[in-house]
């Protein structure tokens, strides 16, 4: 789309939502879906307070009024692109919340932000990717983005009428579902929700009203209205297969991590976590935290290996949550010693939040860290991007691609793939592809591992710039 006709669509939206005057009453699943979106919000946000809110998009103010009534005491800056919207949100909520008009695909607001969100918005931007990102570049450490849009798919049975008289539908064109995995602000941990819902009209003149009175009649690029006679072919249609549309939709909440830093964890046990560690460390010259350790009796600990091979100061290493003498999982290793893990002591260090800190996994995903915690859901709490490290050879297919499918089920941010090993070309091209994954670096077998043999080995790795900076901006 050139510009000229992307700022025509844009005049046209924002006109078609000024004259939407019966939206209140007419909106339905406009409502339904500020309330779900709301409720994810509240789940990510998992009882944390926000001071300031941006809300994008803000109509007549349905979620608007749901933050305010929730978080009263905070700043609520809500827009739109549509006055009479704002007039209309002002009307139902009041003074007290600042309204501004704003094109959510241009932000021109200070941040930083605890939340951001918008109810069905996204899908009347041209570059929702790039906006998502954008705003998060507004949120505070640890903030939130929550945003709902319509999928492919909502309107199908009026499309399927205007197809069978041989017409095309003019209702907008809405993203596809598989085109969400590319919307995820990078490095953000969170994931899309969809869900499916009817609504049903009396007549299809309802439903063609409907559209009209809640802003959504801008036609798609190029469709021109249907003569009267086609509409009333169309109508016959729609209203033989019972006047029913489907509304798909989708709710993504995504949170920005509390500090600079990675998770690293490994497709198993002994497959170069610790090297890997070591090497980011002395690359980034971050700082370190091995929260649970344990084999203890056997060796002198990850965190004093890592100070020896990477030359990080003491003071750069934070003390592990839990140390233990044998060499097995935390869980077991504390169990025999006859120990316990407190799950509340496994707080995510924030000293120095601008600098990366990496923080090192005990062996896989799926390793116990408490009586109720696997590692992968201490990755979960703290929210960092995952660096997973994995065995460059034989097996490592099944493995790496297991875990990073595991990551994502989580809502958990990948910052890429690490391999251990020989050089595999074949496997790491195989692994990029399937598991749609950034390689960080494959770092080559070493016979004997040195302080100098890390310097090296660290240069493969990219800076922690080059990992913050999304692919597509390199």
């Amino acid at each position: 789309m050139t510009d000229a006709s992307s700022h025509a669509r844009h005049v046209r939206i924002q006109q078609s939502f000024d004259s939407a005057e019966a939206y209140e009453a007419t909106a339905v699943l406009q409502r339904v879906a500020a309330r779900r979106l709301f409720e994810e919000i509240q789940r990510r946000l998992a009882g944390r307070v926000p001071t300031r809110i941006l809300e994008i998009g803000c109509g007549t103010g349905f979620l608007t009024e749901l933050l305010h009534r929730a978080w009263p005491q905070a700043e609520l800056v809500a827009t739109d692109l549509a006055p009479r919207m704002l007039e209309r949100a002002r009307a139902r909520v009041g003074n007290t919340v600042r309204f501004y008009e704003m094109d959510a695909a241009r932000p021109d607001v200070s941040g930083p932000f605890d939340l951001i969100c918008g109810n069905l918005v996204f899908q009347w931007l041209d570059a929702p990717q790039t906006v998502l990102r954008t705003l998060t570049g507004l949120l505070a450490p640890g903030g939130v983005v929550g945003v709902s849009t319509l999928l492919a798919g909502t309107f199908e049975e009026w499309q399927r009428a205007c197809a069978a008289e041989g017409l095309a539908a003019a209702t907008p064109e809405y993203p596809a579902e598989q085109a969400l995995q590319a919307w995820q602000p990078d490095l953000c941990s969170g994931r899309w929700v969809a869900e499916r819902c009817l609504q049903s009209f009396e007549d299809g003149l309802a439903f063609v009203r409907h559209l009209k009175d809640t802003g959504a009649s801008v036609p798609r690029e190029g469709r021109r209205p249907f003569s009267p006679a086609q509409l009333r072919r169309v109508l016959r249609r729609f209203e033989k297969a019972g006047a029913v549309v489907t509304w798909n939709l989708a709710y993504g909440c995504f949170q920005k991590p509390q500090r600079a830093g990675v998770f690293v964890t490994g497709t198993d046990t002994g497959v170069g976590k610790t090297l890997t560690s070591a090497c980011l460390v002395q690359a980034w010259k971050a700082l370190y935290w091995k929260p649970l350790q344990s084999g203890l009796a056997d060796e002198a600990g990850d965190t004093a290996t890592v100070q020896a091979l990477s030359g990080c100061a003491v003071e750069d290493c934070f003390a592990p949550a839990g140390a233990y003498q044998a060499p097995l999982s935390p869980l077991a290793a504390a169990q025999a010693e006859g120990a316990e893990i407190d799950p509340a002591g496994l707080i995510l260090p924030l000293d120095q939040a601008e600098r990366p800190l990496v923080v090192e996994g005990a062996g896989g995903l799926m390793v116990p860290a408490t009586e109720t915690l696997m590692m992968i859901d201490l990755a979960e709490r703290w929210g960092l991007p995952v660096v997973l490290v994995a065995r460059s050879g034989l097996g490592t297919l099944n493995h790496t691609l297991l875990s990073l499918e595991a990551l994502r089920a989580r809502g958990l941010a990948v910052a890429g793939v690490v391999f251990s090993g020989p050089l595999n070309p074949e496997n790491s091209r195989t692994i990029q592809e399937k598991g749609r994954v950034r390689i960080l670096a494959a770092l080559p077998q070493q016979e004997k591992i040195t302080a100098q043999s890390v310097v090296e080995l660290s240069r493969l790795l990219p800076s922690w710039r080059d990992v913050c900076t999304p692919v597509q901006d390199q």
